[in-house]
């Protein structure tokens, strides 16, 4: 049985930092595509941040850029974003998703490429 979770995820200040970890089980992750989204209350659920398989092409979501990188640990079979400088718009539920396959660049945050899915962490940035 595939599993995904997701852990983090908690309150933290405004200029703050976060660290989120997807576990995999029931798949090898190094040879999955991975992606993060997040879904703030109220509105749509929206992507993040990608990593791919083999050649690791990375992409970031417009409003993270230059504040999260994500990266992954073959041997512990996890991929992991790094969350700097939070702001309070960051606050939201935090979700991985894996893909058996690489996605470009104009397909990587369209969820209905990705396989499994997480179940998500909380992110709440706030004074």
């Amino acid at each position: 049985q595939v599993q995904l979770v997701e852990s983090g995820g908690g309150l933290v200040q405004p200029g703050g930092s976060l660290r989120l970890s997807c576990a995999a089980s029931g798949l090898t992750l190094g040879h999955f595509a991975v992606g993060w989204f997040r879904q703030a209350p109220g509105k749509e659920r929206e992507g993040v941040s990608y990593i791919s398989s083999g050649d690791e092409r990375l992409y970031y979501g417009e409003s993270v850029k230059g504040r999260f990188t994500i990266s992954r640990d073959n041997a512990k079979n996890t991929v992991s974003l790094q969350m700097n400088s939070l702001k309070p718009e960051d606050t939201a539920v935090y979700y991985c998703a894996a893909v058996f396959k690489s996605l470009s660049y104009s397909d990587w945050h369209v969820q209905g490429w990705y396989d499994f899915w997480g179940q998500g962490t909380q992110v709440t940035v706030s004074s």
